[in-house]
């Protein structure tokens, strides 16, 4: 019962967790954001809408500097100011943008925000309770080696999920007569518009896959389809 006990106050910590983050960042993103209408983005986000036999896909505007295109929870889609700038700039452009929708409307779509809202909760509990076990075991270290184990099971499982809506973001826009071109020549400039250094860590590190790889996957599912 001694051993349980941790564990089941890590657990109800990890539940409390989910609840509290969930509604943290409801508020923050109600209180950042606003609608996205542009005349140039608007028909392409359209022929999605359309493809998806849906009337209206709503994108938000997030009042943030980074360069980034998330899904809330509740299943609203956000583009950051700092990636609309680059595509008021004309540095990105319409397609390219219009796959980074789709690529959010993907994790909506196979269920990765809600899964990765309980899973946060559920991993800061496991993180919790091996650290308290393991701390017992090997002082000082044991929490060390709980933190790094939990890291790299959340850095795997964000990988999966980012491939998977890469090719669900893929599937929409050929379907939408979009075309994979912008989807493409994205990955081939975003580490550049981030200023991103993660091509040097070694990819099962990495919350996001490689580069490289995501464009790999994406010319695979192109060829297996033009093949059907």
């Amino acid at each position: 019962m001694a051993l349980l006990t941790p564990i089941i106050l890590a657990l109800i910590y990890g539940l409390i967790m989910v609840q509290f983050s969930a509604w943290s960042t409801k508020r923050h993103l109600n209180e950042k954001s606003r609608p996205l209408r542009d005349t140039r983005l608007d028909p392409l986000v359209n022929e999605m809408a359309r493809a998806l036999d849906v009337p209206r896909i709503k994108v938000n505007l997030y009042e943030v500097d980074q360069i980034n295109g998330l899904a809330a929870p509740d299943g609203r889609i956000f583009i950051t100011r700092g990636f609309y700038e680059q595509f008021r700039q004309g540095k990105v452009s319409g397609p390219e943008l219009a796959s980074v929708v789709a690529h959010e409307l993907g994790h909506v779509a196979l269920g990765h925000t809600r899964r990765r809202m309980i899973s946060f909760g559920t991993q800061n509990a496991a993180r919790t309770a091996l650290a308290m076990v393991l701390g017992r075991v090997i002082p000082f270290i044991g929490p060390m080696i709980a933190n790094a184990v939990m890291s790299l099971f959340a850095a795997r499982m964000s990988r999966d999920d980012e491939f998977e809506a890469d090719a669900y973001a893929s599937a929409l826009l050929v379907k939408s007569g979009i075309g994979l071109d912008g989807q493409k020549s994205l990955f081939g400039k975003l580490d550049g518009l981030t200023n991103s250094r993660a091509g040097s860590a070694p990819a099962w590190l990495l919350s996001h896959p490689k580069t490289d790889d995501r464009i790999r996957a994406i010319e695979a599912n192109e060829a297996r389809w033009a093949a059907i």
